[in-house]
């Protein structure tokens, strides 16, 4: 039926492992209003996200929801509020959290929170991109405060720990791009040479400490630092080794109370970076995310930065899904994983 569209849901929160974990859907196509637009899927890449909010959990849905926060795909329809593009345009984007996912035929986005993906990119390389980068650019440069330009920041330094993720990997470009000393932590050979292909200058293992590993590289202490592992874990090591007045920026809940008396005669700032802030709660800066991926973009176009893609798969299938959730909540993935829809 022409109203009708194929996608990959779930109707209870299970075990990756169990077969109705994901299932092959058909729900309505949407249609746009306001300033949302319908896009046709053309591939998605699956985030630790997406199995957090699947994992086991009470609660079922009479509607089958779907996830998926990363795509790339072709503009269909546009609402009658819709001012950026139109029909026939390529774009990429991460979505909204608090509304239904991208693991569809057919997909609703806000205008202000898309962008025209990179033209020297097709559509399963831009799908890696997005919400990476949205959390990376929003953590480095409007969390922390960082400056775009390298003449500011030079002799500055910043940590990444866990610097070959999904997230890592492209804010090690980013860093790197805006004249940063980059340090990254890593715990295995293959993720400290993907973390040097993108610019790390440094490296610590992340099960070690901190400071006496730094020192071994002639750093005393750094000017931001960017958690994107276990940040109660790493939570004194990090404290240690910022600098008086300096900036820590986290995308992972602690699963403990942090004490925040270790950085207090520091002056020392703490913040919490979520990229689904703006789009949840309709802030009016709405549209930065815009701007970000379009700069993104030509700083693609240009050879600055590269897509993060590392593993890539097809078929908008539940059981492709199921092993791409399974292989990503081992937590080894180096980069990102991608599905071409077909």
């Amino acid at each position: 039926m022409a109203d009708k569209m194929k996608a990959v849901g779930l109707y209870e929160y299970l075990p990756i492992d169990d077969p109705k974990s994901l299932q092959d859907v058909k729900v309505k196509k949407p249609k746009a209003k306001g300033k949302d637009i319908l896009v046709e899927v053309k591939a998605v890449s699956v985030n630790p996200v997406d199995t957090k909010i699947r994992a086991p959990k009470e609660g079922k849905e009479e509607e089958p929801k779907i996830l998926g926060w990363d795509a790339a795909g072709v503009v269909k329809d546009t609402g009658d509020e819709v001012e950026l593009f139109q029909p026939g345009d390529e774009v990429y984007y991460a979505g909204a959290v608090n509304r239904q996912g991208s693991n569809s035929e057919f997909h609703l986005v806000d205008e202000r929170i898309a962008a025209k993906k990179p033209e020297n990119l097709d559509f399963s390389d831009a799908a890696a991109m997005p919400l990476t980068t949205i959390t990376a650019w929003e953590a480095l440069f409007h969390r922390m405060g960082i400056s775009i330009n390298p003449e500011d920041n030079e002799g500055k330094k910043i940590l990444m720990v866990g610097a070959a993720g999904g997230v890592g990997s492209i804010a090690v470009q980013l860093a790197k791009y805006a004249g940063l000393t980059v340090i990254g932590t890593v715990s295995r050979e293959e993720t400290a040479e993907w973390a040097k292909k993108n610019g790390a200058d440094y490296f610590i293992n992340h099960y070690k400490d901190f400071p006496e590993q730094l020192q071994e590289h002639g750093i005393q202490e750094v000017d931001f630092i960017f958690c994107m592992n276990s940040t109660e874990t790493h939570w004194e090591n990090m404290s240690e080794v910022i600098a008086p007045q300096g900036k820590i920026c986290s995308i992972v809940e602690s699963k403990e109370e942090l004490d925040m008396n270790l950085i207090k005669n520091k002056s020392a700032a703490f913040l919490w970076e979520f990229m689904f802030t703006r789009p949840i709660y309709q802030t009016e800066d709405m549209i930065e995310q815009h701007r970000l991926l379009k700069e993104t973009a030509r700083l693609i176009e240009n050879g600055d930065i590269q897509t993060t893609a590392t593993k890539k798969m097809q078929g908008l299938r539940a059981e492709t899904f199921r092993e791409a959730h399974q292989i990503v909540e081992e937590g080894k993935m180096i980069g990102k994983l991608v599905i071409k829809i077909d």
